[in-house]
């Protein structure tokens, strides 16, 4: 097939199969296959082993967590990985050093972890697959190389189970102070958290991007050495060399995702909400640091009033027990619709999360100067929240019990 190799499935639990494979495939742009990492650490059969044929450049293919959408598979050239590991190394002062992987390599923040450990030379320290605990986590630190820089990436659930732990064990005081950079990201931190890491000696950066971008771009609010952010009708775009080549034969998505202006510059259309907001910097020009306010496909419309979600968990976010707190959407009868609030029952913040009320939510999103249509008119306490693989809220798993609550 002229101008396209085979997509071949990989195990993403047999890292040193997906290493060599991703060596391959990211360091030679002319590599033969490209790599779609699957779940589970058994080799495809034979006949299950090409998933597709892509266009020559790409080296990786990533499937969305489709937390609120339909999933996608994701097209990423060498070029575009190499390009987000080189801008991080540089965010790094141009260290490098080893990486210990902490998520799923089916993701990109997973994958990026395996491509940074091959440009940099250095052998990744994997955790056992399963869930994520602080005892592995630690037990994996210890076998990291002293003479090296200790990097990791986590998403906040796993950040906020290590702080925990901190708080009682001092072994993971001591992991979490030990590495020199730990990358957050997938989702935003509950309030407070990134805080309580750093007291801890965490040097915890948040980060921002997606697997279009071959994963984060901009950390800390600022964005990597050759990337671009704007904001056009309130909807963050970003550029830069890093950007996917598009959705695997998907061309209307590409198309409706990507953007490519007179001048030759390509954009991603990220549909969240957000603003660069300056902040004062003594020393020089003020800094603009990129803020996300929520999703563009997250703005309801309730009694002719424009409410964006994010604003809302953002607000609800802040009363203590309710940091990891989710809002989605509810039909109303009166309204058109509403916002929910669902909240996991973790043991320390059980009394909590049981005394808080929906009035006493409304009171918290009229504090933080939210339009009244943006009280939450629902609480859902769960036993255990639905996560992806990712590390995310399954938002679509979340909105099905709503809806399920709603018609029992």
């Amino acid at each position: 097939m002229s101008g396209r190799k085979p997509l071949i499935r990989v195990a993403a639990g047999d890292t040193a199969a997906l290493l060599a494979q991703l060596r391959e495939a990211v360091l030679f742009d002319e590599a033969a296959l490209a790599v779609l990492p699957v779940p589970g650490d058994a080799e495809p059969s034979q006949d299950d082993l090409i998933a597709a044929f892509v266009p020559a450049e790409v080296a990786l293919v990533v499937e969305t967590s489709g937390s609120t959408d339909a999933p996608k598979r994701v097209m990423l050239s060498g070029h575009a990985l190499r390009a987000s590991a080189h801008a991080t190394e540089q965010w790094f002062g141009g260290q490098r050093g080893q990486w210990l992987l902490a998520l799923p390599a089916t993701y990109i923040a997973g994958a990026q972890v395996l491509v940074r450990s091959i440009l940099a030379g250095t052998a990744p320290v994997v955790l056992p697959q399963g869930g994520f605990t602080p005892a592995a986590f630690v037990e994996a630190a210890r076998t990291l190389d002293p003479d090296h820089p200790w990097f990791t990436s986590l998403v906040p659930v796993q950040l906020a189970r290590l702080v925990e732990a901190a708080e009682h064990d001092r072994s993971a005081r001591t992991a979490l102070g030990s590495f020199d950079r730990i990358l957050l990201g997938g989702q935003a931190a509950p309030a407070g958290l990134v805080e309580r890491a750093r007291e801890f000696g965490a040097h915890v950066h948040r980060t921002y991007g997606s697997s279009e971008t071959a994963g984060g771009c901009v950390y800390d609010g600022q964005p990597l050495t050759g990337v671009g952010v704007r904001v056009v009708d309130g909807e963050v775009q970003l550029s830069g060399p890093m950007l996917a080549s598009g959705y695997l034969d998907d061309p209307e998505r590409t198309a409706a995702a990507f953007t490519t202006d007179a001048d030759g510059t390509r954009w991603y259309r990220t549909g969240d909400l957000g603003g660069l907001v300056p902040e004062p910097n003594p020393d020089h020009q003020p800094i603009e640091r990129l803020r996300i306010t929520g999703r563009a496909d997250d703005v309801i419309i309730s009694g002719g009033v424009k409410v964006a979600l994010g604003e809302v968990e953002r607000a609800v976010r802040a009363v203590s027990g309710l940091e990891a707190a989710v809002v989605l959407a509810v039909a109303d009868a009166e309204w058109g619709e509403r916002p929910a609030v669902v909240v996991e029952r973790a043991d320390a913040a059980a009394s909590v999360t049981t005394d808080v009320t929906v009035a006493a939510l409304a009171a918290v999103t009229d504090a933080a100067g939210l339009p009244p249509a943006a009280r939450p008119v629902r609480l859902l306490v769960l036993e255990r929240m639905p996560h992806l693989a990712s590390g995310k809220p399954d938002r679509r798993a979340l909105a099905a019990l709503l809806a399920r609550e709603a018609g029992s």
